[in-house]
């Protein structure tokens, strides 16, 4: 069973991170430890003071990576101990402080036992253990090393035992505190994912607006970005989320990237190459790869989730939307303003990906993108909801693949309209080709996705039924130009209720379908990214009552969550006792929850910029909730800009002269 994450203090600098108690002891149960690249590298890390452990007081964050803990120890409870632990990548500093006694000296022991069982990431989210590594003294540092990945803890005047014990006999004086340090060091040659070498590749945006829950959530959400920033060479992507997906995840990351573009095109850049870097090659039903696909996850061994059935390879092809949302990537960064012969470095990679959308995408012939585990031991779902129960009919019912999900189709609308502009505007062959296929398969969807209840079906199963669910699926409709202005108010309409809009966000599934729980993982919680994403739809195509409200709900869930948006909370109704429940095994920080920040900026404001055809739109918000709202640091062509909204008028300052506003 996983265990539950949301009641640990997190600290990270990807891709090392802490899970501790609220009392800053490491302790060898449930999800507790620290981690590097997808290995629990310390799973014991607790305090004692003459052999007692100390009565905590509370905790407080010094950013993504430092956390202080307070709390009281030694003969009655004199001792106030104040231990700052922060995270760097493959390295934990502590500072143990020790404030003064009141008028005498008092003598203590101070000691941390240190355990390591270097656990996959795989065994300790299936709720297991991994064996116990011996300790051993190496000069002044104990060492522990197996599978070719060594921890080295060192502590500046401390005795050390091959139990993996440090100890210190410490004497307090009246009048001055009483420092002691320890660093833990991991030596991980084999590791798949590794940090960036150099600081923030996007603009460091400021916010300032009426509604000062957005400031603070743009301004933690960018502090965690930070953190979750990974690098091969000098291409930066952002890892998924702590715990379980601090790695490479096709589907996240060019998401996270795509909602980032306001701050510039260098994090979709390197996204983009990364992925483009392992893009499918040949066809492998146990991996999912197929010609032209981009990859779902990396890992460094197979990951294999006990009792689940679930056993995938290292390199993981099982998406069915990367691709699409790949190509849109960088449509979407070549008009933000990424230079040409970066977008020209990636067209083989797009015409490859194009290929997979014309052939592998739709193997039955049908004209629909759909997906099938056919390996039988990946992921029976391959959209972003993925969980094996989420394609559930009205009645509650699991649909059985290959399944066809809806927005699926128009991610690969918009992918091939993308497509076709980048061709045509780098002189490349068969743009028109992929306007025919855009137009054909909004015909097919229309024709057989739409219900009588008047929106569109979740998916369309096995035997081409359309499964009959209301759920946020088809929110992603919206912006994609597939459906038209009549169909767009339809989905408006469906969406705006207090069914699906009635929580902290947007429910995955409708509290009127057989299958919804709020606690479930796809059918009835509230995910930040699938929120912003139909709030930013809503905004553009007209609907500013409906994005306003979900866009409030997911303020009012990020106050509840210290303005750290978890990757997903409960579908409760609002307003709730104490705020949205969490969800316990949610990741947090998560690269698209907190991006979702950024998305929900770019919808008050309106900004659409077109680099290649000279011209930046802004249509900010009718009614916005924000009142005047101003956005320094953003970025276009690789200028900052600074955005100024208020009502249902905006100013655009730093723009290039041959950028004109529309």
């Amino acid at each position: 069973m996983q265990p539950p994450t949301h009641d640990l203090v997190v600290g990270v600098a990807a891709p090392t991170f802490a899970l501790t108690g609220p009392d800053g002891q490491i302790r060898a149960a449930g999800a507790q430890g620290v981690f590097h690249a997808d290995a629990r590298v310390l799973c014991g890390a607790v305090l004692r003071v003459d052999g007692r452990e100390p009565e905590p007081v509370g905790h407080a964050g010094d950013g993504p990576g430092t956390t202080h803990f307070v709390s009281m120890a030694g003969p009655g409870r004199a001792v106030r101990i104040r231990r700052t632990r922060t995270v760097s990548a493959g390295r934990i500093a502590e500072l143990i402080t020790l404030g003064p006694p009141a008028s005498a000296p008092v003598a203590v022991a101070v000691t941390v036992d240190l355990a390591v069982d270097l656990a996959p990431i795989e065994v300790v989210r299936s709720g297991g253990r991994g064996t116990p590594v011996a300790a051993r003294r190496s000069g002044g540092a104990l060492v522990w090393e197996r599978d070719g990945i060594t921890v080295t803890a060192t502590a500046d005047r401390a005795e050390i035992d091959d139990r993996g014990r440090l100890a210190w006999a410490v004497t307090l004086e009246p009048g001055a505190d009483t420092t002691l340090d320890l660093t833990v060091r991991v030596d991980d040659p084999a590791a798949v994912v590794h940090a960036p070498a150099r600081a923030r590749c996007w603009s460091a945006a400021e916010v300032r607006s009426a509604d000062h829950r957005l400031d603070r959530l743009v301004a933690r959400s960018l502090d965690d970005l930070n953190a979750l920033r990974l690098a091969e060479g000098d291409d930066v992507y952002l890892g998924a989320g702590v715990p379980w997906y601090l790695t490479l995840f096709g589907r996240d990351s060019i998401w996270a990237a795509r909602m980032l573009l306001p701050l510039g095109t260098r994090l979709a850049a390197g996204t983009l190459r990364v992925l483009a870097r392992r893009q499918g090659t040949r066809v492998d039903p146990e991996t999912g790869e197929a010609p032209g696909k981009i990859m779902h996850e990396l890992r460094r061994q197979e990951f294999t989730l006990a009792g689940s059935g679930t056993r995938l390879p290292p390199a993981y092809y099982g998406t069915v939307d990367a691709t699409p949302l790949w190509i849109s990537l960088l449509h979407d960064a070549w008009r933000w303003g990424l230079p040409e012969d970066e977008v020209g470095g990636l067209l083989p990679s797009l015409t490859a990906a194009l290929g997979w959308l014309a052939g592998q995408a739709g193997p039955d012939g049908d004209g629909f993108v759909e997906y099938l585990d056919a390996g039988g031991h990946g992921l029976a779902n391959q959209g972003w909801k993925d969980s094996a129960d989420a394609v559930r009919f009205h009645d509650g019912r699991v649909a059985e693949p290959p399944i066809a999900l809806a927005e699926v189709q128009g991610y690969a609308y918009r992918a091939a309209l993308d497509g076709a502009a980048l061709l045509d505007a780098f002189g490349r062959p068969g743009g028109a080709r992929w306007r025919e296929y855009a137009a054909a398969l909004a015909e097919r969807f229309r024709a057989r996705f739409w219900l009588p209840a008047g929106h569109p079906a979740l998916a369309l199963d096995r035997d081409r039924r359309p499964v009959d669910s209301l759920t946020s699926n088809i929110g992603h409709l919206l912006g994609t130009g597939m459906l038209n202005a009549d169909e767009e108010r339809a989905v408006a309409t469906a969406l705006g209720g207090p069914a699906m809009s009635g929580g902290y966000g947007l429910r995955t599934m409708s509290a009127g379908d057989g299958g919804f729980s709020p606690a479930s993982y796809h059918c009835g919680s509230v995910w930040a990214h699938d929120t912003a994403i139909v709030a930013a739809g809503l905004a553009r195509a007209g609907f500013p009552a409906e994005a306003a409200r979900l866009i409030d709900g997911l303020l009012a869930a990020a106050e509840a969550f210290d303005h750290r948006l978890p990757e997903l909370h409960a579908g409760n109704a609002r307003p709730a006792p104490g705020g949205p429940a969490p969800y316990p095994g949610a990741c947090r920080p998560q690269a698209w929850s907190a991006a979702a920040a950024v998305l929900i900026l770019r919808a008050a404001i309106g900004l659409e910029p077109d680099v290649p055809g000279g011209t930046v739109r802004l249509r900010p918000l009718a009614g916005s909730p924000f009142g005047r709202l101003s956005a320094r640091g953003l970025e276009i062509a690789g200028r900052p800009v600074e955005v100024t909204a208020d009502g249902g008028t905006a100013t655009i300052d730093g723009l290039p002269p041959w950028l004109t506003v529309s």
